[in-house]
């Protein structure tokens, strides 16, 4: 098997509203080129969601099995196995354990008497996550947390996740690119929504789909080496690497989308 940092080009991209959104046929079209050139195309996982879920997606179904993930808002970083697993890669993750330092109970504990938020029952290890009514938010959950040394990431709209300060997608990407070794301008960051935003805007060739949120776009800067796509989903993803020239037979797709 292609090492990583030997392949042509690298997809790094969230998955809901992303790399799992648009048409059917752009998805399908999508997944396909990919699988068929898995030699060339190297795929990594950026998303919110939890490892086993991720495993769980790919098994049985037609979605491509990544070479590596960046999961729980950055708060994970696994290599995925022949077998399908998730394994974290301890050296990457020390610093982001140290900073979250045991810290779930007293978040919880925290934003017990919040009103607004509701916690996820997933048990994550260095992050807690709320489901999140914006109309009723109150107002001191953000800077009690942010005075207890945590960063605060609200997308969607709806959910309210407490990280470790400086953790997010962006830096846990670049963390990881670098130990792979892979060449950054071969790199393409894919996303829909504001937790999207430090990978967007990290410095790596990004694309937000046409379907992004308009916080989103809002915060992203004008920069050459970020694309505002029409295609939503898979169409965006397939428009940016055509745009960016990140692999030779990427036109061969572009019709299907």
């Amino acid at each position: 098997m292609t090492p990583i940092s030997d392949k042509t080009f690298v997809l790094a991209t969230d998955l809901d509203g992303t790399f799992l959104g648009g048409s059917e046929g752009a998805r399908d079209a999508l997944y396909r080129w990919i699988e068929a050139r898995r030699d060339s195309v190297g795929l990594i996982f950026v998303t919110g969601r939890d490892p086993e879920f991720i495993v769980s997606l790919t098994r049985g179904t037609p979605i491509p099995t990544p070479d590596y993930v960046v999961g729980d808002v950055g708060t994970t970083i696994a290599h995925v196995t022949g077998a399908g697993h998730c394994e974290p890669i301890p050296h990457l993750e020390h610093e982001i354990a140290g900073l979250w330092d045991d810290g779930s109970a007293m978040v919880r504990a925290a934003l017990a008497d919040m009103a607004g938020l509701t916690l996820q029952p997933t048990e994550f290890r260095y992050r807690v996550s709320y489901d999140m009514d914006p109309a009723a938010l109150d107002p001191e959950a953000k800077p009690r947390i942010e005075a207890m040394g945590y960063d605060v990431l609200i997308s969607a709209d709806r959910y309210f996740d407490v990280l470790p300060r400086g953790v997010s997608k962006g830096p846990s990407l670049r963390r990881l690119v670098a130990h792979l070794d892979i060449d950054e301008p071969r790199v393409l960051c894919a996303g829909d929504t504001l937790n999207d935003l430090s990978m967007l805007a990290c410095g790596l060739p990004a694309v937000a789909v046409g379907n992004s949120e308009a916080p989103l776009l809002e915060a992203l800067p004008e920069a050459p080496h970020i694309h505002r796509a029409g295609g939503a989903g898979a169409a965006g993803i397939v428009e940016a690497i055509a745009e960016f020239q990140l692999h030779p037979e990427i036109e061969e797709v572009r019709h299907a989308v």
